[in-house]
């Protein structure tokens, strides 16, 4: 079929001839994309994405930049006090507990008695770590300011800067009572940043708090928050100094670091936190700079610091609010004169026990501590006023301020009379364990070891009914009956274990 075989071969012919187009095509696409690639052809244009504008309302970018503000004052304090703020690396001489513990309370208040070898004690070094502030430079002398229980006990100190740089220090002297230390070396760098010290009695509940250290060794941390409060009262180891309280974090190593405001100016020495981990929980307390000011200079010159001395016994009353009424006290804030030291200075000024102290230097009193403090920094030899309340009476005595001696503050023969009484009233007797013939009495709280009213027998836990054999009316008419001149000699009635018994008399002269 010759027309079948030419139809065939016409169909065939385009067949092939549309496969040899196509793989042309191929081929030619396949060198142009080639030669494209390989930079001949000129590039494809590229377009870039425009990166979108965030758009904020006129409130939100006020907002914005007062954070900038904010956080350029920061970083502006952290510049400025970091070069003053060292860690402190000490090795001090550390004692072994021993194995048996001490009675209670003789050994542990006044150590190991005589028949006891305390030098067998064995002894060990012990390293650790805390911070520091540089408050002055004299010379190549560079002092630096931080706590007792940091440098106090120190046999080597290694001082390290933020920068790095070390300096082998010693300690120039401490003080247990505030709990600062101070801490120099030697250097002829220029390049040492002295820190700025504030004025603590300006800061207020709610102002910035900055904490600055070596928490847990890490140098140079910086941690913010606010003056949660001030005054406070009762810190460890019988700290006297009314402290700030702050939640900027302050941990282990923070100690003797600085706590300054937003100005970068150093308002406290960091001292102590309440925690139950031993990690900050928000309660950091630090001492006002202003209560170690002067204590600075004393230590410099005289490696201790030189207390003002009143010479009396203070004794907490505000939560007896029974007793407090009693007295004619019931609102009142100042300290309570337990018993006086005799030639003292308050003795000599006329200041009894019993009386109330309501101001001193025209300045009120807010508590016992607050007394101690205040009269601590009144310059020895120099004259104030105290104004008190004695027997509901209104007084002022001038007293002259003697500088404190530790063994002449702890010779309680002197402390006359060397008790504390309360009221049978009061809520923390139970008066269902009060007998019969002890009503109307007053109950002994404690009773100073060596002190008149120790050698005359009594003990805490008596309850006295008579004094000079008359009976008790009670506590203002038992005060006046201490201090009566007239009475010459003193003894005391006392019902003690359901028996009455006499004790022994003291001559007052």
């Amino acid at each position: 079929m010759p027309s079948d075989r030419k139809l065939y071969s016409k169909k065939f012919f385009v067949a092939n001839l549309i496969i040899v187009g196509v793989i042309i095509g191929f081929v030619f696409a396949f060198i142009g994309g080639r030669a494209f690639i390989g930079g001949s052809a000129s590039p494809l244009p590229v377009v870039e994405a425009e990166s979108p504008t965030v758009q904020v309302s006129p409130e939100i970018g006020a907002a914005l930049s007062q954070a900038e503000a904010l956080q350029a004052a920061f970083r502006y304090v952290a510049d400025k006090v970091l070069p003053s703020v060292v860690e402190l690396q000490v090795v001090d001489k550390a004692t072994e507990a021993p194995k048996a513990q001490p009675s209670i309370p003789w050994e542990f208040f006044f150590g190991p008695g005589d028949n006891q070898e305390d030098e067998t004690t064995p002894q060990y070094r012990q390293e650790g770590l805390g911070s520091g502030v540089i408050v002055r430079r004299t010379g190549k002398t560079v002092y630096i300011l931080t706590n007792n229980h940091v440098a106090g006990n120190a046999e080597k100190i290694t001082v390290i800067m933020n920068d790095g740089r070390e300096y082998p220090g010693s300690l120039v002297g401490g003080d247990e009572r505030k709990d600062i230390a101070l801490v120099k070396f030697e250097t002829s760098d220029e390049n040492i940043v002295v820190a700025s010290l504030g004025d603590s009695s300006k800061v207020r509940v709610g102002d910035w708090a900055i904490a600055l250290g070596s928490p847990f060794g890490l140098i140079s941390s910086v941690t913010a928050g606010i003056v949660s409060a001030i005054g406070r009262d009762g810190g460890p180891d019988g700290n006297i100094s009314d402290f700030i309280q702050t939640d900027a974090s302050i941990n282990k190593g923070n100690s003797g670091g600085a706590l300054v405001n937003i100005r970068g100016e150093v308002i406290g020495i960091n001292t102590w936190i309440a925690s139950t981990t031993g990690a900050s929980v928000g309660l950091g307390f630090a001492i006002p700079i202003n209560n170690v000011i002067k204590a600075i200079d004393d230590l410099i010159e005289n490696k201790q610091v030189r207390y003002g001395w009143l010479g009396v016994s203070l004794l907490d009353m505000g939560s007896d609010k029974v007793t407090m009424k009693e007295l004619g006290l019931d609102g009142e804030k100042g300290a309570f004169v337990s018993s006086v030291f005799k030639n003292g200075p308050a003795d000599k000024a006329g200041i009894v026990a019993g009386d109330y102290i309501t101001a001193i230097g025209g300045v009120e009193v807010k508590s016992q501590d607050d007394l101690v403090r205040r009269v601590g920094d009144i310059p020895a030899g120099s004259t104030t006023t105290i104004a008190l309340i004695r027997g509901g009476e209104r007084l002022t005595m001038t007293v002259k301020i003697d500088q404190r001696d530790t063994s002449v503050a702890s010779n309680n023969k002197d402390l006359f009379p060397g008790l504390a009484v309360i009221s049978l009233k009061s809520e923390s007797i139970d008066a269902s364990k009060v007998p019969d013939s002890a009503k109307g009495g007053l109950f002994v709280t404690a009773v100073e070891a060596r002190s008149p009213a120790s050698v005359m027998g009594l003990r805490a836990g008596d309850i006295i009914i008579k004094v000079n054999d008359k009976e008790l009316k009670g506590i203002i008419w038992f005060y006046k009956a201490l201090n009566d001149p007239e009475n010459k000699k003193l003894s005391f009635t006392v019902v003690r274990d359901e028996q009455i018994i006499d004790t022994l008399a003291y001559n007052k002269n």
